[in-house]
């Protein structure tokens, strides 16, 4: 049996990018019962990719109740759907068997992942007041994407002169600004760039400079999205609710480090469930963004533990 439930958690603050403003995270907890066995996980349904709660509710309870996860592969396409199902069927299988996924997978044990922590979209006096309060992180990933960033970039380096920084444009900039604002970022010592240009009109990023690593995001979505990123872009950024589950997410990566991409693992704004298993994903990668607990006022009742060393693997109570 597949069951669906919508869950809503607040935000501990208001988190904005360059598409709009939120005040809570808004997800799909669905789970897979047999032989009195429950296992489960979480979607984060996205407007940007045409996902809505109903729509993707509606893919989930299509499906037969005694679904393989190698037939789920073929049956939905790569997005929120089937990546919650595809995590609640590895969850099962960990539980049915007594072993955790890791082990299931001839994995070790997860290691504590260094996380970025970000910072929303704001102006540049609070994007500063920000930046001080959170620079004791070991690594802080920025919300820009206007044309109007280099003040808010300023600010942020201001109050966190030396904790190492990424930046998000989250699609929202042109050819021409990127390339204005390229040398000042790596003048800044930024480490990366996410998605500067929108994806589908991201060429030029094949003919211009770049001088500092540029990382595909919504460009990237599963081993389909490789051939078009040729050229383009450095990094790949994995998230679970793009490759629809764990186990198209570690083909990526395995493929996308075949080909020469260094891996981000990144995630949506969702609970401790929904990073559970992108923490095995993250081993390795060279840049981490599991920071969605740590924008939440409120969690699953066994979250993740997030300290000094990272993040860390997920309790047996709470997946895999």
């Amino acid at each position: 049996m597949i069951s669906v439930t919508a869950d809503t958690f607040k935000l501990a603050e208001v988190f904005t990018i360059s598409r709009g403003s939120r005040t809570e995270a808004k997800v799909l907890t669905v789970r897979v019962t047999r032989d009195g066995v429950t296992g489960w996980g979480e979607c984060v349904p996205y407007a940007r990719y045409d996902e809505t709660l109903d729509s993707v509710t509606e893919e989930i309870l299509s499906l037969p109740g005694d679904i393989s996860r190698a037939e789920l592969q073929t049956v939905l396409p790569a997005g929120a759907a089937r990546n919650a199902v595809d995590c609640a069927l590895w969850d099962l299988e960990a539980k049915r068997q007594g072993k955790r996924v890791w082990d299931l997978l001839g994995l070790p044990k997860p290691e504590p992942e260094v996380t970025a922590y970000t910072l929303s979209l704001d102006s540049p006096e609070k994007m500063e007041a920000s930046a001080r309060k959170h620079a004791f992180r070991p690594l802080l990933k920025i919300k820009l994407g206007t044309p109007d960033d280099m003040p808010r970039l300023e600010a942020v380096r201001r109050g966190a002169p030396d904790t190492p920084v990424i930046i998000d444009a989250n699609e929202g900039w042109s050819a021409e600004v990127y390339s204005e604002l390229a040398p000042h970022l790596v003048r800044l010592g930024v480490k990366l760039v996410e998605q500067p240009l929108p994806a589908g009109a991201d060429d030029m990023l094949a003919e211009i400079d770049r001088p500092l690593p540029v990382c595909a995001d919504e460009a990237c979505h599963d081993r389909a999205s490789l051939p078009g990123l040729k050229g383009k872009y450095d990094v790949i950024n994995i998230k679970l609710d793009k490759t629809g589950g764990l186990t198209e997410a570690l083909e990526l990566k395995r493929e996308g480090l075949a080909q020469g991409y260094g891996v981000m693992v990144g995630c949506m704004v969702g609970s401790s469930l929904a990073m559970a298993p992108a923490t095995l994903l993250a081993q390795g990668a060279a840049f981490t963004d599991l920071d969605g607990p740590l924008l939440l006022a409120e969690d699953r009742d066994t979250p993740l533990t997030f300290d000094d060393k990272g993040v860390h693997a997920p309790d047996a109570n709470l997946w895999g």
